[in-house]
């Protein structure tokens, strides 16, 4: 069977339906593809952060979270912690401060970091969210149930410890709970912290930036808070336009390949890895429209 190579221009969408991505805005493999007409990318209102703070309810969103169940949510979830765990356990990034941006109200993506960094630092912009995580770390009996999702990381990883050991683990690594602003120069402000030796950052700047300016001073702002030389680990959805927790209906910057590789470039990263995997499932586009996933390893190269 041949390969058919497709290269996506700026007008039109196509949308695989069985292919295996790959970086540099091409699709390789054996695929076929459904044209996406521009209705299909329908820009909805930005979600501004006051919608998010009277909107936003953590405990709907970790809904989602019930991991187990062959969903959408699943797939996501699967195809996160797989690169994850292949990256932290790679011995690239390892060292004193791992600084997560945009936690939402989940630890899932900090439990394949735990083992390479002495201190993770857990951010949001909403202090519901940071409320759920501090929930968590003090073992609160409403704290969300993450075990599905410890246990898989654990097999992922060839099960060299428990559960209970690879929970506790990480709660010992969290040392601190902050809010955050990806708009601010210091994200953290008023706090001002050494420069960490990693940052991570999943599904927030979709959600946090209305357009291609505020992604790019976004980056801009994040890069302060890395040492020169460190790692940033970007994950997210590519072709989402929004997404619904409950009643409210969120919105997401669509981002695509190439625009996450020249931003990335314009905020003086090098990308040393760019993984990226079509949507499977189908179903359940009316919650979330994404049309693929992805996971970036960049280094900070230069100050900008």
């Amino acid at each position: 069977m041949g390969a058919c190579i497709i290269k996506a221009e700026e007008k039109c969408w196509l949308r695989p339906t069985g292919a295996v991505f790959s970086s540099g805005g091409f699709w390789h493999g054996e695929c076929t593809f459904d044209i996406c007409t521009p209705r299909d990318h329908i820009v909805m209102e930005f979600t501004g952060g006051d919608v998010y703070q009277n909107a936003f309810d953590p405990k709907v969103y970790l809904e989602y979270f019930h991991f187990g169940k062959g969903s959408v949510e699943d797939e996501f979830l699967e195809f996160i912690l797989k690169c994850f765990c292949k990256i932290f356990t790679s011995g690239v990034l390892k060292g004193g401060t791992l600084i997560n941006i945009g936690s939402g109200p989940t630890i899932y993506q900090l439990l394949p970091a735990c083992g390479s960094f002495e201190n993770i630092i857990a951010t949001d912009y909403l202090d519901q969210n940071c409320q759920e995580i501090t929930t968590w770390l003090k073992k609160e009996p409403e704290a969300f149930d993450w075990s599905s999702v410890v246990q898989y990381v654990c097999q992922l990883e060839g099960n060299r410890e428990t559960c209970a050991e690879k929970e506790a683990k990480l709660r010992r690594s969290i040392k601190q709970v902050l809010r955050c602003d990806v708009h601010q120069s210091n994200p953290l402000a008023p706090i001002s912290l050494a420069q960490a030796d990693c940052l991570l950052s999943i599904e927030c700047l979709e959600s946090a930036c209305k357009d291609q300016p505020s992604f790019q001073a976004a980056l801009k702002n994040l890069s302060s808070l890395l040492k020169l030389g460190g790692h940033l680990v970007l994950g997210g959805v590519l072709g989402c336009t929004f997404y619904r927790v409950g009643p409210h209906k969120f919105s997401s910057m669509l981002f695509t390949e190439d625009m996450l590789k020249n931003g990335l470039s314009a905020a003086g990263f090098a990308i040393v890895e760019f993984n990226v995997e079509p949507r499977v499932f189908k179903t359940n586009m009316e919650d979330c429209d994404f049309s693929g996933k992805y996971v970036i390893l960049a280094r900070k190269d230069k100050e900008v």
